[in-house]
């Protein structure tokens, strides 16, 4: 189902305690032109730094979806700086690693991992890291200022009927956009469109990086959640919005997606990573529908996005 924006958003901001997030179990991706037929790239999803994004978990259909292009897909549950822990993989995947490394420090990532990481990617490697919301920023601020990524840390939202919405939409139409092999596709088939994010933070890049989903001049972060529910309070109690988003957010960063080569490898940044997933929230009540969102929602092409992404990184010939 294709839950409004607004309705969603309050969903994935304030779920009740009794309330269940989790993979939505009855996606079923269909790829009419598997892009690998036999032994396709390996895909490594990083399992080793406190995430709740599990193959067998919330990333299930992520892994459902890639299987079905052809490619192959493991956890990787040993650090970046183990022996052996990236050999064999084609693509990295890192989507919101959040256990502090080391007490006192936010980072997910030791510095001697992140040393690690650019070493392979620069060497060659290809690396997809999709970072949230708070407190997804500040656990992987550290490894993104390596890359020269900016993180706004907060939670990225846009007004839209007199409410703040973090449920963001680009288009080819608003100009959001932009131009890319990732986005191009390797036929009009697979070009991509519109694409639609769940909650996360806004984004700069290098010198070098494509904006592939540009924030508009208007839109805001907010500190947190709680802070995010207060400018909706203000808003609903008639406060005019010019007030209460000087008083209460930031401007957001440029983008919430980006692609970059980096030394001889490549990169792909999302500030969001529900739009890698097909996921739903149980509400606990036997009264209440499920709220889905991700892949497996209307409306978008993020599917063929989340593929097109996968092939750009893992070199797919026609996609260059």
């Amino acid at each position: 189902m294709n839950w409004p924006a607004l309705m969603l958003s309050a969903v994935l901001l304030a779920t009740p305690v009794a309330a269940q997030q989790m993979g939505d179990p009855s996606f079923r991706p269909v790829v009419a032109s598997p892009a690998y037929s036999g032994e396709g790239p390996m895909i490594q999803l990083d399992a080793a730094h406190g995430s709740v994004q599990t193959l067998e978990g919330r990333y299930a259909g992520f892994a459902a979806l890639v299987r079905a292009d052809g490619y192959r897909i493991r956890a990787g549950e040993q650090p970046l700086d183990a022996a052996g822990a990236l050999d064999g993989v084609d693509v990295l995947v890192i989507s919101n690693a959040v256990r502090p490394a080391r007490e006192g420090d936010p980072s997910a990532f030791t510095d001697s991992e992140i040393e690690a990481l650019d070493r392979w990617v620069r060497g060659g490697g290809s690396l997809l890291l999709a970072v949230d919301h708070a407190p997804y920023g500040s656990a992987n601020e550290t490894l993104g200022r390596v890359l020269g990524i900016g993180m706004g840390k907060g939670y990225a939202f846009r007004l839209e009927d007199g409410q703040a919405t973090s449920q963001l939409r680009f288009s080819t139409e608003a100009g959001t956009l932009g131009r890319h092999p990732i986005l191009n596709g390797r036929n009009p088939d697979e070009t991509i469109r519109r694409v639609l994010s769940f909650t996360g933070q806004s984004l700069t890049g290098p010198a070098q990086a494509t904006v592939l989903m540009a924030l508009e001049p208007t839109d805001h972060e907010a500190a947190d959640a709680p802070t995010l529910r207060e400018i909706n309070r203000r808003l609903r109690g008639g406060e005019a919005p010019e007030t209460v988003l000087a008083e209460e957010a930031r401007p957001a960063l440029q983008a919430q997606g980006l692609a970059f080569d980096h030394g001889r490898g490549r990169v792909v940044v999302l500030g969001e990573a529900g739009m890698l997933t097909a996921q739903i929230i149980r509400s606990g009540d036997p009264s209440r529908e499920d709220f889905a969102f991700g892949l497996q929602t209307s409306g978008h092409d993020d599917q063929q996005f989340a593929l097109n992404v996968l092939h750009w990184l893992s070199r797919l010939e026609g996609l260059e």
